[in-house]
C-alpha cells in the first residue's frame, strides 16, 4: 500500500502548504499601524456621497487598467506561462479585465441608486410557480448582449422575498441613514488574481466597509500592482495591503480593530480562523464554542460537477462538448474552485463512450502547465493512488502534474476521494449513473450532486437543445435546476462564466453553519446588490460562436484577453470592434 493510500480521507477543500514568500512580511507593528489608520478613516468612508464613492471609482477605473499589462505580465512569470503565448490570455480575462467590468459594474449600480433609490434591473422580476422571486441581470447592456449572444442570467431569490419587496432588499447598505464605520479583513486567494482585488471591492461598496487585505503567499508578488491599481482608495486611507502567512493571518483575525473577516480559500483556513487547529481547535467545534465569534464570511471550494444529459449528439457535439469539459479544469492549471471534478454520465447512453474518448483527446492535446500551487503533486499522487488506472495525459515526473481524468466512479461509493475531496490540480473524474431512463437518471444525478458530492459553491449542466424539446425532459430540467442546492448553477457552460459575468452573485448556496461551513458562506460580485440572494442561474448556447476565449483550443485568447480588457476599461464602438477582430480570429 502506497503513503497516500494510508492518508486517512479529510473531506472538503484542498489544504495547501504555505508558498515561499517573495515579500517579506509585514511587521506586527505595520499591521497595527495600518488598522489604525483604516480605523481613522472608517466613519468617513461609511458616510461618503455617494458622488464621491462614484468619482473613485471612475479614477480606479482608470488606474487599473494602467497597470494592466504589468498585472499580466507579472502573472504569467509566476505561473511559467509565455507572455506572447495563447494560454497568456488567462491573465488577462481573469485579472484586470474581469476586475474592470467590476468596477464599471459598481459605477453604473451607484449612479442608479443616486438617481432611482436602488440598482435597476434590465429586465421585469418575475415569480417562479413555487413564488419564488427571480430577477434577470444579463445581459446587462447592448454590450453584453453583442458580446455575449445566447447568454442570459438570472438571481433566485430567498423565499422571504415578495416581488413587492424586491427593491428593498438591493443596495441596503445605501439605505442606512447614518452608518458605522467597520475594518474588514479581506484574506486574499492566490489563484485567479481578480479574487482579491474583486474581494475588497465587494465589501468597500457593497458593505461600506474599509479593508485590510492581506495577500496570499502564492500571489504576493501583485501586491505592489494593487497598490497603484487602488492607489485613490489608499491614498484615502480606506484601503490597505500588507502581506505574510498563517503567522500574521491568525494576527489580523484575532485583532481588536478588525470588525469583519472574509477569506477566499479552503475549510480547513476557515475552521482555523474559527475554531482553531488541533486537537483543542476540534473539541471547540465538537462544542460549538468558537474561539473568533468575528462575523465571517467566505468562499472555500467545491467538488465541482456537471451533469451531461443524455440526448442525439452528433460527432461534432461529442467533440466540441470534450473541448468545453477539459477546458473547465486545464483553466489556470486547474487550479480553480469551479474547476470540474466529477463528469456525470447516463451508463446507459450509447454516447457515453464516445465522449470519454472525445476527453481523452481534448486533454492529449491541451499544454502543459506549471503545477504553481504548493503541493500540487502530492494532491495528483493520492489520487492516482486511490485510483491507479487513471488516464494521464502529459509529461511526467518530478515537477510535472500531468493532466488526469478517472472513470467509472462507482456512484455508490460515497466516500470516493473524487467526491469528497478538491484535487485543488489537474486532476478531474467521470462517474456513470445506471438509471431506466433519461428522466430518472437526471433525478438521481441531481441527488447524488446535492447529497454525495462534497460542496455547494457551483455545477453546470450540458444539455442538447433537441432533448428540450422533450416536454417530460425539459420538465425534468427545470426541476433540476431548481433543486441544485448550488450557488450557481450554468447551463451549456462551464461555471467560471458565473464567476466572470459579475452581476450574478457568487458564493455557496445559503444555510450552511459555522461548525459545517462546506462551501461558506455569503456572496461577492452581486454588481446588483442584493441581500438576500439564493442562487443564480446561468444560461447559455450549446454552442459557442466565436470561439469561447476560455477554451484551450482558442489560439487568440491571449489578443481576446487584451482587448476586452481595453473594452472594459472604456467601452466603445472602437474597443468592441477590437474584441469581435480578435474573437474572429480564435
Amino acid at each position: 500500500m502506497t503513503e497516500a493510500t494510508q492518508v486517512p480521507l479529510a473531506k472538503g477543500s484542498a489544504a495547501i502548504p504555505e508558498a515561499t514568500h517573495r515579500i517579506p512580511p509585514t511587521s506586527r507593528e505595520e499591521i497595527d499601524a495600518a488598522l489604525s489608520a483604516l480605523r481613522h478613516h472608517a466613519d468617513g468612508w461609511a458616510r461618503l456621497a455617494i458622488d464621491d464613492r462614484i468619482q473613485i471609482l471612475e479614477e480606479l477605473i482608470t488606474s487599473t487598467h494602467r497597470v494592466a499589462e504589468r498585472w499580466v505580465v507579472e502573472a504569467c512569470r509566476a505561473k511559467g506561462i509565455d507572455f506572447q503565448s495563447a494560454t497568456a490570455g488567462e491573465e488577462w480575462l481573469g485579472g484586470p479585465s474581469v476586475t474592470l467590468r467590476n468596477l464599471q459594474l459598481l459605477a453604473r449600480s451607484l449612479r442608479e441608486i443616486r438617481e432611482h433609490g436602488a440598482p435597476q434591473l434590465p429586465k421585469k422580476p418575475f415569480v417562479r410557480p413555487n413564488g419564488q422571486v427571480v430577477a434577470p441581470v444579463f445581459p446587462t447592456d447592448r454590450w453584453d448582449a453583442l458580446a455575449f449572444g445566447g447568454f442570459s442570467a438570472e438571481v433566485w431569490m430567498d423565499p422571504s422575498v415578495t416581488p413587492s419587496g424586491l427593491k428593498d432588499t438591493m443596495g441596503v447598505f445605501y439605505k442606512e441613514p447614518n452608518p458605522k464605520g467597520k475594518v474588514a479583513l479581506v484574506l486574499g486567494a492566490g489563484n485567479v488574481s481578480s479574487i482579491g482585488p474583486m474581494d475588497t471591492l465587494y465589501k468597500l461598496f457593497a458593505e461600506g466597509e474599509v479593508v485590510l487585505l492581506k495577500m496570499n503567499p502564492v500571489n504576493e508578488y501583485l501586491g505592489p500592482i494593487f497598490d497603484e491599481a487602488f492607489r485613490e482608495l489608499v491614498r484615502r486611507g480606506y484601503l490597505r495591503v500588507v502581506y505574510g502567512g498563517a503567522a500574521e493571518g491568525d494576527y489580523l483575525c484575532r485583532h481588536p480593530e478588525v470588525d469583519s473577516i472574509h477569506i477566499t480559500g479552503s475549510d480547513k483556513s476557515h475552521d482555523a480562523i474559527v475554531w482553531g487547529v488541533g486537537p483543542e481547535g476540534e473539541e471547540r467545534k465538537r462544542r460549538r464554542e468558537p474561539r473568533n465569534t468575528k462575523p465571517i464570511t467566505s468562499e472555500l471550494g467545491n467538488v465541482s460537477p456537471i451533469l451531461v444529459v443524455p440526448g442525439p449528439w452528433t460527432q461534432a457535439d461529442l467533440d466540441y462538448q470534450a473541448v468545453n469539459l477539459a477546458s473547465s479544469l486545464t483553466n489556470n492549471a486547474g487550479f480553480n474552485c469551479n474547476a470540474t471534478r466529477v463528469i456525470l454520465t447516463h451508463a446507459q447512453w450509447a454516447q457515453r463512450a464516445g465522449l470519454i474518448e472525445a476527453i481523452k483527446r481534448a486533454f492529449a492535446h491541451a499544454p502543459e502547465r506549471k503545477p504553481y500551487y504548493p503541493g500540487a503533486e502530492e494532491r495528483h499522487a493520492r489520487f492516482v493512488a486511490a485510483h491507479p488506472s487513471a488516464f494521464q495525459f502529459g509529461p511526467k515526473g518530478e515537477g510535472r502534474v500531468p493532466w488526469t481524468l478517472i472513470t467509472d466512479l462507482d456512484a455508490n461509493e460515497a466516500n470516493d476521494i473524487c467526491f469528497q475531496v478538491e484535487a485543488w490540480c489537474g486532476v478531474t473524474s467521470e462517474t456513470p449513473v445506471s438509471a431506466a431512463d433519461p428522466v430518472e437518471y437526471v433525478r438521481r444525478a441531481v441527488e447524488l450532486m446535492n447529497d454525495t458530492m462534497w460542496g455547494t459553491l457551483s455545477c453546470s449542466i450540458l444539455v442538447h437543445p433537441k432533448t428540450m424539446k422533450d416536454p417530460k425532459m425539459a420538465r425534468v430540467i427545470d426541476e433540476a435546476i431548481a433543486d441544485l442546492r448550488f450557488g450557481s448553477v450554468a447551463i451549456n457552460q462551464w461555471a467560471g462564466v458565473c464567476y466572470a459575468i459579475v452581476c450574478t452573485p457568487w458564493g455557496a448556496f445559503p444555510g450552511h453553519e459555522l461548525h459545517d461551513i462546506r462551501s461558506g458562506r455569503g456572496f461577492v460580485h452581486n454588481s446588483y446588490l442584493f441581500d438576500r440572494a439564493q442562487k443564480a442561474v446561468v444560461r447559455g448556447p450549446w454552442k459557442v460562436a466565436p470561439k469561447p476565449a476560455w477554451f484551450v483550443t482558442n489560439k487568440n485568447s491571449n489578443g481576446i484577453g487584451r482587448a476586452l480588457t481595453d473594452f472594459n476599461a472604456r467601452p466603445g464602438v472602437g474597443s468592441f470592434a477590437k474584441v469581435l477582430a480578435n474573437a474572429l480570429r480564435g
